[in-house]
């Protein structure tokens, strides 16, 4: 068995050689991912986001896994873009609750200047509760992401999904490119990144190994790294899926927290319908973030409650801020997470 590396940061990862590490034994592979995790993070605490739907259904893209989607026949109220008033009410409940980060999602496949001047209003007014922002709104161009920046923005959340292989099976209103080029732009104006991608949509085990290797192979690691596991929603094309093992996900889970080990690593939307045991395997593998709260935008998530009394179980922390003096890779200062109540975009 080899035992991964921690010290070091790779951005060389090969399909093949993340095939391998997938395949390994079961045990072999959570042995590899508990020692990259646990020398780099305390093993015990656990990173909670909290996100809210700001506009909702109406999107002209046609992935399919979306409810929101104006392509799909999904059953789904459309929204507005919500008032800045009750967005910060929103975000004030949240930090009242105790979180320190707020997340807002917007379903476009790119923001107008119209809606990043109504989104960075949002995103002034929540950073004045002392509170950290995220957005997630589909694609930017370089002087979005600088406008975003300037407001305060701290992430900006933009997922790859799946391998470039299988990626036109799932979507093919934006390319592949498109979604490197939003996370370059992001880059390049200091903002935090948050990219993953979704299990469960029939790709294959390479697929995954491929998808990985795409985000360890960016120039930065993002910072967050949300695993996903298809929420199925009737009326989307991949309603009917056949459903991925869950071994299946706790072995991404582990490959990318030995890929990317100083990145956290989020269990995102499908919580709903994993059972304790499954997240414990997977908090076991290097997961070390959830979103926590009973909505993902537009499907179910785990109860708040549940979540806490799962913690209490397993002896798990709420992550209050990062240690001092430690950096996500890319990062060039502390970041501060969150402890309260979080949902989740169906692809965030």
């Amino acid at each position: 068995m080899h035992r991964p590396d921690t010290s070091v940061i790779r951005h060389d990862w090969q399909t093949d050689e993340a095939a391998g590490l997938l395949g390994q034994p079961f045990n072999d592979l959570l042995f590899a991912a508990q020692s990259a995790h646990r020398a780099n993070f305390d093993a015990n605490r656990i990173q909670v986001s909290t996100l809210l739907s700001i506009k909702t259904g109406g999107c002209p893209e046609d992935c399919g896994y979306c409810s929101q989607s104006a392509k799909h026949e999904a059953e789904l109220e459309r929204e507005r873009l919500l008032p800045l008033e009750e967005v910060v009410a929103a975000a004030r409940t949240a930090r009242d609750n105790g979180a320190t980060r707020f997340c807002m999602g917007a379903a476009w496949r790119n923001p107008t200047d119209k809606n990043l001047e109504q989104v960075t209003a949002m995103v002034e007014a929540v950073s004045a509760l002392g509170m950290e922002t995220c957005v997630t709104l589909g694609m930017l161009t370089l002087t979005q992401a600088q406008r975003l920046r300037d407001a305060g923005l701290s992430y900006y959340n933009h997922n790859l999904d799946t391998s470039p292989e299988f990626y036109g099976r799932v979507i093919t209103t934006r390319t592949y490119r498109d979604r490197l080029e939003t996370l370059e732009h992001v880059r390049t104006v200091g903002l935090k990144t948050c990219s993953g991608g979704i299990l469960g949509m029939g790709e294959s085990r390479r697929d995954r190994a491929s998808m990985l290797c795409q985000l360890a192979n960016l120039p930065a690691h993002p910072e967050s790294v949300p695993i996903n596991l298809l929420v199925q929603v009737e009326g989307t094309p991949l309603f009917g899926t056949d459903a991925l093992d869950p071994f299946e996900f706790v072995r991404t889970v582990a490959a990318a927290r030995v890929m990317m080990p100083r990145s956290y690593v989020r269990l995102s939307a499908g919580r709903s319908e994993m059972t304790d045991e499954l997240q414990a395997l997977c908090f076991l593998s290097g997961a070390n973030s959830i979103f926590y709260g009973e909505r993902l935008l537009t499907t179910p998530n785990a109860e708040s409650d549940h979540d806490r009394r799962l913690f209490e179980r397993l002896g798990l922390e709420a992550e209050a801020a990062e240690p001092e003096g430690r950096e996500a890779p890319g990062a060039c200062h502390k970041t501060i997470t969150a402890t309260a109540d979080a949902g989740a975009h169906a692809d965030v």
